[in-house]
């Protein structure tokens, strides 16, 4: 129970950590685009994002340990082990693009904002599994499972993923609406949705593991 106790602790720290690169991504536009704004300039602050919420993910799971353990130590296998990677990342933003356009995003005219919307969702779930479970399909085909999590880490994938793409999905909701708002262009209500999801993932996950430790004890690494 300490241990569990102990590693919810670490949870939180690196939580915050995500949690402020954000804030601090939103921010850092306004030094190199001119007249930058999340409306008005939301690529950029799409970009500075996704790269954000990536380098800090990466640093965090690397140094918390998370990520599962090598069988090899070869400059081969761990080579190859990083372009797998990189292939599911890159085949997870072109799936949630294909998802974003069957949803009704279009299909050419706004290409670049629907796939820049799909690395981010990527950053936020795909990027994290990597991370925490490395380029194993049948892995992350268990751990969103139903009783699949085997760690708290685990559990935190499901939660934070769920908030993305519910806080997505909610995100569109006011697109067509006849209001003329700024945030209704395509896709800054979706990507803002998807950004308040994943941090309510943060903020729910240690709490809700916490809340039930006893029961998840039994998982925990």
């Amino acid at each position: 129970m300490r241990d569990v106790e102990i590693n919810i602790k670490g949870m939180v720290s690196a939580h915050t950590i995500i949690a402020f690169s954000i804030f601090i991504a939103t921010l850092m536009p306004h030094f190199f685009v001119e007249n930058y704004s999340v409306y008005g300039t939301h690529l950029a602050w799409l970009y500075s994002v996704s790269g954000s919420v990536a380098v800090v993910n990466i640093t965090i799971f690397w140094l918390l340990g998370i990520s599962p353990p090598t069988k090899k130590h070869t400059l081969s296998y761990k080579v190859s082990r990083l372009v797998k990677s990189c292939l599911h990342f890159v085949a997870s933003c072109l799936f949630f693009h294909l998802v974003l356009v069957l949803y009704g995003a279009t299909l050419l005219e706004a290409a670049l904002e629907t796939f820049s919307l799909a690395v981010l969702l990527s950053c936020f779930t795909t990027l994290r599994c990597l991370c925490a479970l490395g380029p194993n399909v049948q892995a992350w085909i268990r751990v969103f499972s139903r009783d699949g999590a085997m760690s708290i880490w685990d559990t935190c994938l499901q939660i934070t993923t769920a908030g993305t793409l519910i806080g997505t999905w909610l995100g569109a909701f006011p697109i067509p609406l006849d209001w003329d708002r700024p945030w209704q262009a395509w896709p800054i209500s979706c990507s803002l949705g998807a950004t308040f999801g994943f941090l309510m993932g943060l903020l729910v996950a240690p709490g809700w593991i916490y809340w039930h430790r006893k029961q998840l004890t039994y998982k925990c690494k």
